[in-house]
């Protein structure tokens, strides 16, 4: 089958994942508020056409924070892609190498920044969550530093994690944040 839109993606992962990660990953928390807001936003964005304009050499390329990319569009940090297929992050930090464009490094993956790094070439951030243990935080940059990683992507608004009530009913994040059912994170 072809996959030709999104929902095709998201319903063939519903049907191959179990259903704890296929929760996990589909969504949000506090009632999915910020999930369907978003889904809604970018249901409105819309493309100008341009008519019988010369299209020939079409320059898509960009800057951030002085990397040059191949378009404007980046991969956001994602915890824990091996749930999802076994080669996780390093399949995703393959194919942002090849699209040249940047992937940030969720703080939660799966693969390590130096399994990241060993896939080749490419410009990588790295998602940092300030922790209360300051020296696990330092030894993150470091560890980020060490790989090559370019910039440290501060997430600051997680003191606490939401209430992911799918994560909530399956009780699938107990196991990582030892405690159920709101998340401490900080």
């Amino acid at each position: 089958m072809e996959i030709t839109n999104v929902s095709e993606y998201e319903a063939i992962a519903k049907q191959k994942l179990p259903k704890m990660i296929y929760d996990y990953f589909a969504s949000g928390a506090e009632d999915q508020w910020t999930f369907k807001e978003n889904k809604e936003a970018f249901s409105r964005i819309l493309f100008r056409p341009r008519i019988l304009i010369d299209v020939s050499t079409i320059d898509m390329t960009t800057t951030i924070l002085g990397f040059k990319i191949s378009m404007l569009i980046m991969i956001a940090p994602s915890a824990m892609q091996k749930m999802a297929h076994p080669a996780g992050e390093y399949a995703t930090a393959r194919a942002a190498s090849a699209a040249d464009t940047i992937m940030t490094l969720s703080s939660f993956a799966t693969t390590s920044v130096e399994e990241v790094a060993s896939t080749g070439p490419g410009t990588r951030f790295f998602q940092l969550y300030v922790l209360k243990d300051r020296n696990v935080v330092a030894q993150l940059v470091r560890g980020a530093e060490g790989a090559g990683f370019k910039a440290v992507v501060l997430t600051v608004d997680t003191p606490r994690l939401g209430r992911r009530e799918a994560d909530i009913k399956n009780r699938s994040l107990c196991i990582l944040f030892s405690s159920c059912p709101s998340y401490p994170h900080a």
